[in-house]
């Protein structure tokens, strides 16, 4: 049902990057200058961790290859 909704095209590297970059930025909403475009960093880290990238998708590009890949 998720792979339906959510196909995965997204490299391990890349999603583990995209998970890495999102808390980041989260970490500005409660360390540093506290603002709230910190909230940003929620897109990275939603994608990294389904594995789906919507813009990936819409514009037919993808990073993994091999079997579960869209």
């Amino acid at each position: 049902m998720m792979d339906v909704l959510f196909p995965r095209n997204e490299h391990t590297i890349d999603r583990a990057v995209r998970v890495v970059l999102g808390l980041a930025l989260l970490s500005l909403v409660f360390f540093g200058p506290q603002t709230l475009w910190g909230l940003v960093g929620v897109v990275p880290l939603l994608t990294g961790l389904v594995g789906s990238c919507p813009l990936y998708r819409l514009i037919g590009f993808k990073t993994c290859s091999g079997e579960g890949c869209a």
